[in-house]
């Protein structure tokens, strides 16, 4: 009897292990199903069966007393038992920076707020990277770096006081919200529509270039602007094995979540937010990351929501890190400034994007790809698909190759993008975006809902759209464009024209529907526009296309 009953533990576990196992494998399956390219298995942190209370370590809830001590001790503690997980209990938890080591997981529970202090003396210099370029700058509020299994995990809150920060312009809030920010001292410039929180930050943001001083070469030099070096909230650099599931990171002094050079990240169930007229507040900038999923997490910020970046002109290109293997889907974005970006420090390359069943609700931009001149870099093998989109000021998908470091709203406040005709000599310096798959696309809503811009001198390749709805003012701008297919596309554009084309050869539309109000639906400009087939759609596109007489005789195919 005694054996039987063992007999049958033991079949009991095996069974238990069995369907683990099949589980386990089912959720890897899963993972990688329809992804168009081959990607390794991504690896999740491995964290010792070790754990620890903060609140043992002398904490203090109520958020006055400064708890910086306690989570280096803590994180200590458990990196002497080699590793384990830091719980963070329900509390407001007043921290300076947090300094990370291997194999540790910092665990908020639902409740718990990790305030960073505003007091910025606490965060001083290192070298780091920023905007794609090596620089310096203050100590991330969570830093870590060479390091390998980090996780980050319940539901608290991690909040970067990024009030005390960051730059605001008056034109981005209401009144009341204007009188707060003022009240809070700092400086205004002379017209009184910015605030800054010092003047040191004023004066230094003159000789910026996109929030970086190239100009300064010592530590000493950065000291002397240290309030204008605003750091990232959550810093990782040069690590495997990364992973976020679950809490809230918000109010972040720039962006809000940076891993950089990390093999085998993981993003899910979390909720990244920060003030819609924050500066430069991205949520997530994945750069030069290798094996990347992105899942079933929501975006509410004052800048590019999803961004997938790889180092800056010469710093880029000299370091050759490309991002690559990255899957991003089930996403919702709120406000930002495009839902899913790429660039524009993107000189080290991006390849083998897959960007799935992602919602765009009110983003300046949903689809957003940008770079300019000197940046050099190739971005290829995109594939994106099943997307919706609702109520976009600009462009839904946006290709524009001569980024100046502006949002498209800004740049169409200023009377939109410009055509360039003159070409310059490809160089390294030359950025090039090809391969690129778009299909399942909703748009209800936008300025404009395909602006696809190349340069003269390397146009915009192989770019496919299929399966498109969109309701926008205006259609597609298709410019330095060079193997265009747009095809099973029902476009409700208020504008006379459906489809603006310049120097843009091998370009096919099949089965366009679109209202046939005007007889001018699509323009054809430039000398450089060639093999242009129009034939493939019910409609008869002879009567509604104007041709200008500088493209060439039988460049336009009905």
């Amino acid at each position: 009897m005694k054996t039987n009953r063992i007999n049958l533990l033991c079949v009991a576990l095996a069974s238990f292990a069995l369907s683990f196992n099949t589980a386990s494998a089912q959720k890897t399956a899963d993972t990688y199903k329809n992804i168009e390219f081959k990607m390794a298995e991504i690896q999740e942190p491995v964290i010792p069966n070790y754990s620890v209370n903060l609140k043992d370590f002398g904490a203090v809830n109520g958020g006055y007393v400064l708890n910086t001590k306690a989570f280096a001790d803590a994180i200590d503690a458990l990196s002497k038992k080699g590793g384990g997980k830091l719980i963070i209990p329900p509390g407001i938890w007043l921290t300076g920076p947090i300094i990370l080591k291997s194999n540790i997981e910092m665990h908020a529970e639902r409740g718990a707020l990790i305030k960073f202090s505003p007091d910025k003396t606490l965060y001083p210099l290192v070298e780091t990277n920023f905007e794609g370029l090596n620089t310096w700058r203050c100590i991330s509020p969570i830093y870590g770096k060479n390091l390998e299994n980090i996780a980050f995990t319940g539901n608290g809150v991690w909040d970067g006081s990024g009030e005390v920060w960051r730059q605001v312009k008056k034109s981005k809030v209401t009144e009341s919200q204007w009188k707060e920010v003022i009240s809070r001292g700092g400086v205004l410039n002379k017209e009184k529509t910015s605030w800054y929180p010092s003047e040191v930050f004023m004066n230094a943001s003159k000789g910026a270039d996109q929030n970086v001083r190239p100009d300064l070469k010592t530590k000493e030099e950065f000291e002397t602007i240290h309030d204008f070096l605003r750091p990232v909230m959550v810093s990782i650099q040069n690590s495997k094995r990364v992973l976020f599931d679950g809490p809230v990171f918000q109010n972040s002094p720039a962006w809000n979540i940076h891993p950089f050079m990390v093999e085998d990240l993981i993003v899910r169930n979390v909720s990244v937010r920060n003030p819609w007229y924050s500066q430069n507040g991205d949520g997530l900038d994945v750069e030069c990351c290798k094996n990347v999923l992105i899942e079933n997490s929501s975006f509410d910020v004052g800048d590019d929501a999803i961004c997938i970046k790889s180092g800056k002109d010469k710093d880029g290109r000299e370091r050759g890190i490309p991002c690559e293997n990255i899957v991003v889907r089930n996403n919702i974005v709120y406000h930002g400034h495009g839902g899913v970006t790429v660039g524009s420090e993107m000189s080290g390359g991006v390849k083998n994007l897959h960007v799935s069943n992602c919602t765009f609700m009110g983003t300046d931009v949903g689809l957003r790809f940008k770079s300019a001149r000197g940046r050099g870099g190739v971005v290829e093998n995109i594939f994106i698909s099943d997307i919706y989109m609702t109520d976009i000021p600009s462009q839904a998908i946006s290709f524009n190759l001569y980024y100046g470091g502006k949002s498209i709203a800004e740049t169409l406040e200023e009377g939109g993008d410009k055509i360039v005709n003159k070409a310059m000599p490809v160089t390294v310096e030359t950025p090039q975006f090809k391969n690129i798959k778009i299909k399942n696309i909703t748009i209800k809503g936008a300025q404009q809902a395909v602006f696809l811009q190349g340069l003269p001198e390397m146009n915009l390749e192989n770019i496919e759209i299929t399966n498109l709805i969109a309701k926008a003012q205006k259609g597609f701008s298709i410019i330095d464009a060079n193997g265009i297919k747009i095809s099973n596309a029902q476009l409700d554009i208020e504008a006379k024209n459906a489809f603006e084309i310049y120097n843009t050869k091998n370009l096919s539309l099949k089965n366009i529907e679109f209202n046939p109000s005007s007889s001018n639906a699509i323009t054809i400009n430039g000398e450089a526009s060639n093999n242009i087939d129009l034939s493939g759609s019910s409609a008869n596109f002879s009567k509604t296309t104007t041709i200008d007489k500088n493209v060439p005789k039988k460049a336009v195919k009905f």
